[in-house]
């Protein structure tokens, strides 16, 4: 189980990046319209002007069920080992047990 301070963080990271989703976004398609240098410049302070944890590439997937940020599945937003557990228990439908 991970510690309840990381998990309550990269809730905190998430809701900052949708807060500041479109702040982001607009300055970046602006850059490659902009012909001179120095308005580049410019546009490129004002990408740097939100917090960094609002950035997406901040984020981190956790399972869904323990927290743990290592080892997760994207298509069911498990960890490893629950995953794993999960499927040996029949709950998860649709995949099946490795049987080496």
């Amino acid at each position: 189980m991970a510690r309840k301070s990381l998990i309550q963080r990269d809730k905190k990271r998430q809701k900052l990046e949708q807060k500041f989703h479109l702040i982001r976004r607009s300055p970046k398609k602006e850059i490659s319209k902009v012909p001179l240098l120095s308005e580049k410049w410019e546009i490129h302070g004002k990408l740097q002007s939100p917090p960094r944890n609002s950035a997406p590439t901040r984020l981190h997937r956790r399972c869904f069920s323990t927290g743990r940020p290592r080892a997760n599945y994207r298509d069911f937003g498990l960890s490893g080992h629950i995953l794993r557990e999960m499927v040996h228990a029949c709950l998860l439908p649709g995949a099946t047990r490795s049987s080496w």
